[in-house]
């Protein structure tokens, strides 16, 4: 595979923004392969999206349940991690006291806990209000242990194709520490580390809707997880609320969502209040091939 497209691999991998961004590809006479960020004659377009947009609202929901004279919230969490909740009440009106207007809880995995109630002023009027719920995964009160991760694959040797603070996409605060190696499709992917299923996802193909592709999210002891992102369609061979030990098989590497090559994209993040955010980490042994030719500046 030439440089440039092994350097190019991580680019659909963009995390220092939730906007789109276009790249432009092009392939000169001698079948070079080249791209830009400006459009030339003849270029194929590429959009790029954020990779790991998880969508949560059927597993971490808000419920408002009337009584007589008043409304009380409960939030309820169905993954298999805690999740950390923010319940915002605006324009109220008919309520009692002066209730809070932003509460915040952590609900600990597969559980609901109330929030907050409000109270009518006059109970045979209703109770006027408007939400706003906002949730991310993890707890912020935890604190990372230091850890050094074993490759997260068997085979090899590999090439590092974009590392920590990479120039071309690793660069935001969900994605600034991730590492992109470029591997055969079908590597086996195992546990960097031991902890429980959070979240799969096995039914993409090529670039499918999701920008991620297919995916495993494990939930470490010490609260942080670690990602394994564009697997191969219908390898993931974990579920959802499954303990997982060190070394254990958890799918093979792919080129699904936005991945211009085969590759494993892998990152450690962890909630740093109602935001997840990668965290430095790094493989107990040199990666071996050649050395990452987009880390950008410590």
């Amino acid at each position: 595979m030439p440089i440039r497209l092994l350097l190019f691999c991580a680019l659909f991998v963009a995390t220092g923004s939730t906007l789109a961004t276009t790249f432009y590809k092009n392939t000169d006479a001698n079948g070079v392969v080249s791209y830009s960020d400006r459009p030339s004659p003849g270029a194929y377009a590429f959009v790029i999206r954020e990779p790991m947009v998880e969508h949560l609202e059927e597993q971490i929901q808000l419920i408002a349940k009337p009584f007589t004279g008043g409304v009380r919230f409960f939030a309820r969490n169905r993954l298999y991690a805690p999740v950390e909740v923010e319940l915002r009440l605006a324009r109220l009106s008919n309520v009692q006291g002066d209730p809070p207007l932003i509460v915040r809880r952590v609900l600990p995995a597969r559980a609901t806990l109330p929030i907050t109630v409000l109270n009518a002023l006059q109970v045979d009027l209703p109770i006027g209000y408007s939400e706003t719920f906002l949730h991310s995964l993890g707890d912020p009160a935890r604190r990372p242990q230091a850890y050094r991760y074993p490759l997260p694959w068997r085979g090899g040797p590999f090439r590092l194709t974009q590392g920590a603070n990479g120039r071309f996409s690793h660069f935001g605060p969900k994605g600034r520490y991730a590492m992109d190696i470029a591997m055969p499709e079908g590597t086996p992917i195992i546990a960097a580390r031991a902890g429980v299923v959070v979240k799969i996802e096995n039914n993409q193909h090529g670039r499918g809707t999701e920008p991620a592709g297919n995916f495993v999210r494990i939930l470490h002891a010490d609260g942080t997880m670690g990602v394994y992102l564009h697997l191969m369609q219908g390898s993931v061979v974990v579920r959802e609320g499954q303990r997982v030990a060190l070394g254990d098989a958890l799918a093979r590497s792919g080129n699904t969502g936005n991945s211009s090559g085969p590759h494993l994209h892998f990152v450690v993040q962890r909630n740093v209040g109602l935001a997840l955010e990668s965290i430095p980490y790094q493989f107990n042994q040199p990666i071996d091939g050649l050395p990452n030719f987009t880390a950008g500046n410590p």
